[in-house]
């Protein structure tokens, strides 16, 4: 836990406390996620704030542990590219998000429901309708951090297109982008072939949509972004020219007409170029662990190091 960002890391921690509550409490007869989870805008329990309760409560353990698991392996990297304000900021929207995108989906759904049985209702008879069945409606209840995971999903499929990934069950890695839009198709189909499974598919592919928008309009607007350039995007961003430069898309910056002074000592061409080969064989060893073992598996000498090569200009 030492290595997760620290808003990743809490909100694995508050999701973990939240589960373990759910489960205490519905012993003790009391139900969570109908209090906190997100109701149908109709129902009766319906409140503004379950759309922000609701992306922190889970129906069941593989619900969390496949939601936790893709929190820590994605979210750690995006949190080190845009850094934990803005990183907040992103999850909290999208979560946020989804929830307005199931409670469309939800509304539209109440709508085909009820016209089919009387096709003379209209929309204001609906809210009539609505308000009628509010207690019945209770229990379309929304709960999950899938909605606000997803988006971080897309989010890493945005910034590393071309990362290559494992998936299980696929034998072989596939690019980010793919993965992202395998996804995105899988969550589509489904919400329309499978609308009764009791998945939130509109809530997946509504974090998913306003994480994009999210994501161009930052693009577009680099100095409307208030929370900054994060190290952790300078550190990411240095390191995907590492990557570049060892698969040959760039060439090796280094000059052989450089010379470098240090406490006022010039050194030669030979030396500054020496130096520069072995600093950048360094880092290459430790991109090749990044690729086998991951970025958490790195000394604090070599993430050191990394970071250090990440400063230069």
């Amino acid at each position: 836990m030492r290595n997760i960002p620290v808003v990743t890391k809490n909100l694995l921690i508050i999701n973990i406390i939240a589960y373990i509550a759910t489960l205490l409490m519905e012993a003790s007869g009391v139900d969570l996620n109908s209090l906190l989870g997100l109701h149908f805008f109709m129902a009766s329990e319906f409140h503004l704030w379950q759309l922000v309760t609701y992306m922190f409560l889970h129906a069941g353990f593989t619900h969390i542990l496949f939601n936790m698991f893709a929190l820590w392996m994605f979210g750690v990297v995006i949190e080190n590219v845009w850094g934990p304000k803005k990183f907040l900021f992103y999850y909290i929207s999208c979560g946020i998000g989804a929830g307005i995108m199931q409670e469309i989906a939800q509304f539209f759904s109440f709508y085909f429901m009820i016209n089919g049985q009387d096709p003379s209702i209209g929309m204001l008879q609906l809210f009539e309708v609505g308000h009628q069945l509010s207690g019945q409606l209770n229990m379309w209840t929304t709960i999950g951090a899938s909605g606000a995971v997803y988006s971080i999903l897309l989010a890493f499929g945005m910034i590393f297109p071309n990362e290559r990934i494992f998936i299980f069950p696929l034998p072989i890695p596939i690019k980010a982008k793919w993965f992202v839009m395998i996804y995105v198709a899988i969550e589509l189909f489904s919400a329309i072939g499978t609308p009764g499974d009791n998945v939130a598919h509109m809530a997946h592919l509504g974090g998913m949509l306003f994480g994009f928008f999210m994501i161009r309009y930052w693009n577009n607007h680099p100095g409307s972004d208030s929370y900054g350039r994060s190290k952790g995007r300078e550190f990411f961003n240095n390191l995907k020219r590492n990557f570049d430069r060892r698969s040959g898309k760039t060439g090796a910056s280094g000059n052989p007409n450089m010379h470098a002074h240090h406490g006022g000592a010039k050194e030669s061409d030979w030396q500054y170029n020496e130096k520069k080969k072995k600093n950048q064989e360094e880092i290459d060893r430790i991109l090749d662990k990044i690729r086998r073992s991951g970025y958490d598996s790195l000394t604090k000498e070599e993430k050191k190091t990394l970071f250090d090569s990440s400063q230069e200009r």
